[in-house]
């Protein structure tokens, strides 16, 4: 042992220590996800194969390793989602990050002038706040508005009278961009079941994306945010203010203060 340590140069430590990040950064990436699951059956499947090979079990052993020899193959197929996100999330790192705001705090009023409305009138409503990753294919299937942010037009969009009142309105670089706009249903099991389809909905693509989104309740009139696939606690009018103006008129981060993870 103390050979080989001997033998170790800078460039192997550091290889190692690369390495080593990586994979604590693989399992950060999926825990607390359907990947979990997947993983361990990989790992079982691994274990039989040697099992096989060991027992002499030709056959078996044989389409196991045909599977595993496919493996890399799987693992996109099967992680193409966590993948996809964890590209994103390098296209984000500071060196590439462009800032993301509305541009004025008149804005950020129209919009909780909105959310005002729809809360104490118990409209529901799902709003997405685009921020570094763009969500063009999402505006493109919806019914594009391009018009500017104003609260009443917020509330006409979502009134049950208005044909183009399910799905959600994406706004883009301070401006409506779409309505009736139909997001991916977070598929994660461990979601609490009476969460309602829009808020599936909101965590289904701040899991695919880094945008914001906004649910007003129909039953209770309530306020939640999700990013990055958590819904905040019921938010009143004074905390969500607060959080709009430190996202996208003060200090743009990727931290949310006050959210806490609904799948625990």
């Amino acid at each position: 042992m103390l050979p080989l340590l001997l033998s170790l140069h800078w460039y192997d430590i550091l290889d190692i220590l690369i390495v080593a990040f990586i994979i604590y950064k693989i399992i950060d990436l999926i825990k607390g996800t359907r990947a979990v699951q997947m993983v361990v059956g990989l790992v079982l499947l691994f274990v039989v194969s040697v099992l096989s090979q060991k027992l002499h079990l030709v056959t078996l052993h044989w389409i196991l390793t045909s599977f595993l020899g496919s493996i890399i193959l799987v693992i996109i197929v099967i992680f193409q989602n966590d993948i996809r996100k964890a590209l994103m999330n390098m296209g984000q790192a500071p060196f590439f990050r462009r800032v993301y705001f509305f541009g004025r705090e008149s804005e950020i009023k129209e919009l909780c002038r909105g959310i005002d409305i729809l809360s104490s009138r118990q409209i529901g409503a799902l709003i997405v706040l685009e921020r570094n990753t763009g969500l063009r294919d999402f505006i493109e299937k919806g019914v594009q508005l391009d018009a500017k942010l104003s609260g009443s037009l917020l509330v006409s969009i979502f009134s049950k009278e208005s044909p183009i009142h399910d799905g959600a309105v994406i706004i883009s670089e301070g401006r409506i961009a779409a309505a009736a706009c139909f997001l991916p249903l977070s598929q994660n099991p461990t979601l609490e079941k009476e969460l309602g389809t829009r808020h599936r909905a909101a965590i289904g693509l701040t899991e695919e994306s880094d945008a914001v989104t906004i649910v007003v309740s129909e039953e209770t009139g309530s306020v939640t945010f999700a990013i990055s696939g958590k819904l905040s606690r019921t938010m009143d009018e004074k905390g969500y203010k607060k959080v709009l103006n430190r996202l996208f008129v003060q200090s743009p981060r990727n931290t949310f203060w006050g959210f806490r993870k609904r799948t625990s």
